[in-house]
């Protein structure tokens, strides 16, 4: 039986293709430059689905994001957290007493200042952390090192010199999963997300009363970004997480409120919570409704 695919930017073994491979065990990852191809690949019929980036509890939000999924006419079908686990990889034999440059992405240079300032390291910031393995494992130098992921450091045939070198261990990287077809849950199940993108009037306390139906319901909302579109300071979208489902009365009346005070709203997927999201926030799993029906998988 041919494997299905799953389509993610960057290089084999990027963290984004260790999401890959945590969320959908036994598909096939397929690299791609851009998260423009990525979700390209899935148009085509290439992959089935869309491994994208969106926030990381460190850097923030992804940028390239918000700009493409609005039009790329794909739907948010779930979400993943890939918890980022910085390893120091050199080619085998190699001792941690030999290395004397490393090579990563500048966003990882980032979060490696105490190794590098214990080791006095000479950092080198290269296009990707995946792509710094390959690097290190093509020069065949022990004085070369990547830091990158334990993925990256196998298909490279690259040596573990240390794990974790990472100086937050919280450093947690979120991804919306996308698909050509809606895989909405049934109403009434739990546990669900919907996340939605709005513009909002430039007049005096728009956004105010935008947000001012998820307050009254009882509704939370999880992230709430906001950018400029059309080169316009005067045009802000804002792209909104919040718990629930859109058929659900809580949800469905503060989106109703939502839809009359702002321009342009449109839901980008209604899914299924990670249960990381629940694990962070210490909270036990919801009771299903009464009489409802399974939610579709993702």
């Amino acid at each position: 039986m041919t494997k299905k695919v799953i389509a993610f930017q960057g290089r084999p073994g990027a963290y984004s293709d260790l999401a890959c491979r945590t969320a959908k065990p036994g598909w096939q990852t397929l690299p791609c430059k851009t998260f423009a191809e990525a979700i390209e690949a899935v148009h085509k019929g290439d992959a089935e689905l869309a491994m994208l980036a969106c926030e990381n509890s460190l850097a923030g939000r992804v940028p390239d994001i918000h700009s493409l999924l609005p039009n790329s006419g794909l739907y948010i079908v779930g979400e993943h957290f890939q918890r980022v686990e910085h390893c120091l990889l050199g080619v085998p034999g190699t001792r941690i007493e030999d290395v004397k440059r490393v090579h990563t992405h500048p966003v990882a240079m980032g979060q490696i200042s105490t190794l590098l300032k214990t080791h006095n390291f000479t950092p080198v910031v290269e296009f990707d952390t995946a792509g710094a393995a390959e690097l290190v494992a093509l020069w065949k130098k022990p004085e070369e090192a990547a830091v990158a992921s334990e993925l990256a450091g196998q298909l490279n045939g690259l040596q573990i010199l240390q794990r974790n070198v990472e100086d937050a261990k919280h450093n947690t990287t979120r991804f919306y999963i996308a698909s050509r077809s809606e895989q909405r849950p049934s109403p009434g199940t739990p546990d669900n997300m919907t996340t939605v993108i709005f513009s909002v009037k430039n007049i005096p306390g728009a956004l105010y009363k935008v947000l001012g139906g998820f307050a009254t319901s009882g509704v939370n909302m999880t992230r709430l970004e906001s950018y400029m579109t059309g080169g316009s300071f005067a045009a802000t979208r804002f792209l909104l997480d919040v718990e629930g489902h859109p058929e659900d009365a809580p949800l469905g009346k503060a989106l109703a409120e939502l839809d009359f005070f702002s321009e342009n709203a449109k839901i980008l997927g209604v899914y299924k919570q990670s249960p990381f999201r629940r694990q962070m926030s210490g909270r036990p799993p919801e009771e299903p409704s009464s009489g409802c029906a399974d939610a579709i998988a993702g």
